[in-house]
């Protein structure tokens, strides 16, 4: 099974979309397998990360601000402006996917644990993340 959401982001911020994913999966119907999350786009990530404390994203976000530097002379890649390159590599260094055991036909995330959309660009964007899930055996 396979079902595409879209976000709208407001800009650079974390988006809590377990949610989201929780309801691909328990319409679903499937008992045990694996939930696939992937962002379709280069400049957003998804992360599994703290869901009790904001200041944890907010910490991370201050981390990412510090080791890549909108507008780095470094960086030739600026079309869309000075966040343009710091956008990619963000992405990649977070990661555009994530897989989470599905078990008893729920998401299989510890206590503390949300799946969160990363926008990394300044400006809102509207975000596709498409959900896969897979029945084991």
């Amino acid at each position: 099974m396979q079902q595409s959401l879209t976000f709208q982001t407001p800009g650079r911020s974390t988006l809590d979309i377990t949610a989201e994913v929780a309801r691909v999966v328990a319409d679903a119907g499937i008992d045990a397998g694996l939930c696939h999350v992937f962002v379709r786009h280069t400049s957003a990530s998804l992360m599994i990360c703290e869901n009790a404390d904001p200041d944890v994203r907010d910490d991370l976000e201050r981390w990412l601000a510090r080791a890549v530097v909108d507008g780095d002379p470094m960086f030739r890649h600026d079309t869309e402006g000075p966040d343009d390159m710091a956008a990619h590599v963000r992405s990649i260094l977070t990661g555009m996917d994530l897989t989470i055991p599905v078990t008893g036909g729920a998401l299989n995330l510890g206590t503390w644990q949300g799946v969160y959309l990363y926008e990394h660009r300044s400006a809102p964007h509207q975000r596709e993340v498409v959900v896969t899930l897979s029945r084991a055996g």
